[in-house]
């Protein structure tokens, strides 16, 4: 299996106390967040894009599945746009590729491959909770404005196709700053924590796959910097915020993943 990037993030929250948001400029509104999670999803899912996105009408299993995990999430009181932007959910057919990503405004995509890679429904909780965060925090515009600058994404959000593009093959990839990663794992606690799943359920994901590296790391951890510093903080912060949540739900979870492609 191709192990490529896997961007899991944060989600601090400024009125939550999900990490910290260093009191970052972004020059962007919540509505230019929810402008262009809009275009990247338009081209996402468009005739022209080479991913292969799951019918939600004909897979309605596996999408209520994940909803049910996702709206467990939101109902936690720790999501700080809950209500502003639509948390979309979207399965990308790709079984080779272990990664999931959020699109500003809430649009989250998770890759097939992830998804069967994944052993229980805590660590999908876990996963959904650290992309959650990084729209939550708008880590990706943030991060996107660094990259391409205020006027080219004011550009974006005003429609130019070629640019969409460009920026939409950036966002799937993204790497975000070692600090937006901290925040990212600590929001997957702080949502996880009021619900029944073990809160530090994000760690495992991080423990498998170094695990299956051996002697070198393998590609998915190169951008995502001390994996066992980070596996340790997971534990932490489910000691600090006193989550008493335990439940795995594994073999629910291998049913559910039973109904994919």
């Amino acid at each position: 299996m191709k192990h490529m990037l896997v961007t899991l993030g944060c989600c601090i929250s400024l009125l939550m106390g999900c990490g910290s948001a260093e009191n970052a400029v972004n020059f962007f509104s919540l509505q230019d967040d929810l402008a262009l999670g809009e275009q990247v999803r338009e081209e996402i899912e468009g005739d022209s894009s080479d991913m292969i996105i799951l019918d939600s009408t004909a897979y309605p299993v596996i999408y209520g599945y994940l909803y049910s995990i996702r709206d467990s999430l939101l109902n936690s009181g720790q999501v700080r746009f809950k209500a502003e932007f639509p948390w979309r959910l979207r399965i990308i057919q790709d079984d080779s590729t272990l990664n999931a990503f959020c699109a500003p405004g809430g649009y989250i995509y998770i890759y097939t491959g992830i998804l069967k890679y994944l052993e229980a429904e805590d660590q999908l909780a876990g996963v959904l909770g650290h992309e959650m965060g990084h729209a939550d925090l708008r880590h990706s515009t943030r991060q996107l404005t660094k990259m391409y600058g205020v006027q080219t994404l004011i550009s974006l959000v005003a429609g130019d196709r070629a640019l969409i593009k460009q920026v939409t093959s950036s966002l799937i990839g993204l790497s975000f700053s070692r600090t937006h990663e901290k925040e990212a794992d600590e929001c997957s606690v702080k949502y996880l924590c009021p619900t029944t799943y073990n809160s530090d359920a994000g760690a495992l994901f991080f423990e498998k796959i170094s695990k299956e590296g051996g002697g070198r790391p393998p590609e998915i951890l190169s951008t995502h910097p001390d994996p066992g510093n980070r596996i340790e903080a997971y534990r932490t912060h489910k000691e600090t915020y006193g989550c008493l949540g335990a439940f795995t739900q594994k073999e629910r979870y291998q049913k559910m993943i039973k109904t994919l492609p």
